[in-house]
């Protein structure tokens, strides 16, 4: 007698595995890393500014008339160079830009690596395409020197203009140097030498930092970290543990941020965004109006065929009607969640300004129990 075996589809087993794999993750899909919601001390970027010029435009540099600061920069860069004693109508050239050039000098950036920068036209340049930064000082807020920026800039805009039109495609006035920044100097701070480093989060809230305080002192044991106000949390290395192995193994605990309960409404554009800790009382809403429509119409009258003196007349007629919209009301129970306001609303066919004036209103009535925000 031949023995009989169950047989699996494989479709149907890679469906199980898919499954056991998404039941896994699901607790963790709610959790971050304390790395994105906070920062620690003094790692942090640093702002730096200069002041130069771009030379090699094709004719679309400052007009000296117009940009007496890039006549003074030229005046002055040719004089370091050794070229000297020039008339203002020596300096007529529309080949140069005097442009603010503006990069952000990474955390513990070492001598000798290079950082990305940014070109903005300060005069009236109408395009920085194919031109080279001249050697520029980037300095910090405190006035010293940190790098130097110089080399051949990349524009992502452009623009072109013909006798009787033009056309200008993003910015052509702006421009960009990939790596086009040397560190020249350091900022002097030695993490390790901290006793405690201070954790500040992004978005102060209490329930986050108690959250965080307890995550790290469950992994690391003892008393670690300590939450001093809704922002921020000092971690003290337990026994002869380094900052940096600290900085290290805390960053990449993962903690359930809380958040407050929010509506971000955007006017302009009409986007609504709707928390999840959202919760409106129990409302009836309705919203409707009225429709005006006004059309206007020309009539033009004529006189009958083969009449004398008859002149043709044009008449201009209106017709004003007045539409009612029928209204319905729909009942939102108490605790409503987010996804039964979402239903709601769309159950009343409403779009997005109505969606606005109903919040708005709900707000106004005391049942809407979060922060309503409008950019």
């Amino acid at each position: 007698m031949p023995i009989s075996r169950e047989f699996t589809p494989p479709w149907l087993v890679s469906c199980l595995i898919l499954l056991l794999i998404l039941v896994l993750t699901v607790p963790s899909q709610a959790q971050v890393r304390i790395k994105d919601i906070a920062t620690f001390e003094g790692v942090r970027k640093n702002q730096l500014v200069g002041y130069g010029l771009v030379v090699g435009l094709n004719g679309t540099g400052d007009r000296i008339r117009n940009s007496p600061f890039t006549k003074k920069s030229i005046e002055g860069m040719l004089e370091r160079l050794g070229v000297g004693n020039l008339s203002e109508d020596d300096i007529k050239t529309k080949n140069t830009a005097a442009v603010m050039v503006t990069a952000m000098l990474p955390s513990f950036a070492k001598t000798g690596s290079t950082i990305d920068v940014v070109l903005s036209s300060l005069g009236d340049a109408t395009s920085l395409r194919g031109g080279t930064l001249i050697v520029t000082p980037l300095t910090g807020a405190n006035g010293e020197i940190y790098a130097v920026a110089q080399g051949p800039i990349a524009v992502a805009g452009f623009t072109a203009q013909g006798t009787n039109a033009s056309i200008v495609q993003g910015v052509p006035t702006v421009a960009r140097i990939e790596n086009g920044a040397t560190v020249e100097n350091e900022i002097k701070f030695a993490l390790n030498s901290l006793k405690s480093v201070m954790l500040s989060l992004r978005t102060p809230d209490f329930t986050t930092a108690m959250r965080v305080k307890d995550a790290v002192n469950k992994a690391l044991g003892g008393s670690v970290a300590v939450a001093l106000d809704p922002s921020t949390i000092e971690l003290r290395p337990p026994g002869k543990m380094a900052i940096v192995d600290l900085v290290a193994a805390v960053e990449n605990l993962r903690v359930k941020p809380d958040n407050v309960a929010k509506v971000v409404i955007d006017a302009r554009s009409g986007t609504i965004v709707i928390g999840a800790n959202v919760r409106i009382d129990k409302v009836a809403i309705s919203q409707g109006g009225l429709t005006i429509l006004v059309e206007d119409r020309v009539k033009v009258s004529q006189p009958p065929p083969l009449s004398i003196g008859g002149t043709t007349v044009v008449v201009p007629e209106s017709t004003v009607a007045v539409e009612n919209r029928n209204t319905k009301f729909t009942v939102l129970e108490g605790d409503v969640s987010l996804q039964r306001l979402v239903d709601g609303l769309n159950s009343i066919g409403v779009g997005a300004p109505e969606t606005i004036s109903i919040l708005q209103a709900i707000k106004a009535a005391g049942a809407l129990h979060a922060n309503l925000e409008i950019i």
